[in-house]
């Protein structure tokens, strides 16, 4: 089945709907002080890039990327669980590096969970490898980053 990949540039329901659900699913593992994901509105600014992926029609997953000085940082990359394991992420992902790339950008970065052990497994299979904490985490207190995962590849 083919997968779309649509940017988006405002808040749709459906955008909203799926970052609700990967904020449920974090909240599972992790306390506020941890999560550190954008908050909704924040992600319709100007340095952000933002798309829904969808499958027969349907919003199966999102991502996006904060272009950031020097790097791209992913942001929000989520796959409702029915649609995993069917190239939904592959699409996202490749589309965001797409999009880093037209920014001119050469080094894709990442915080993620240390329970969000597929997606640390996937983001490996990708290229991805451990890196120190960037901006802004490298400024955050350790209990707030003691969860987290930091990872980077290049896109030469």
């Amino acid at each position: 089945m083919t997968i779309e990949i649509r940017k988006i540039t405002g808040p749709t329901d459906e955008a909203r709907a799926l970052v609700a659900e990967l904020e449920q699913e974090l909240a599972r593992h992790y306390p506020p002080e941890q999560r550190h994901g954008l908050a909704f509105a924040s992600i319709f600014q100007p340095n952000i890039r933002f798309f829904v992926a969808r499958r027969q029609g349907a919003a199966v997953g999102c991502g996006g990327i904060a272009l950031c000085q020097g790097f791209a940082e992913v942001k929000r990359m989520y796959v409702r669980p029915a649609a995993r394991s069917k190239g939904v992420a592959d699409a996202l992902l490749a589309r965001l590096a797409e999009e880093a790339r037209a920014a001119g950008l050469t080094t894709l970065r990442l915080e993620t969970g240390i329970h969000q052990k597929a997606a640390i497994r996937f983001y490996e299979r990708y290229g991805f490898g451990p890196c120190e904490a960037f901006a802004p985490y490298a400024a955050m207190s350790p209990d707030s980053i003691s969860t987290s995962v930091f990872m980077e590849m290049g896109l030469g």
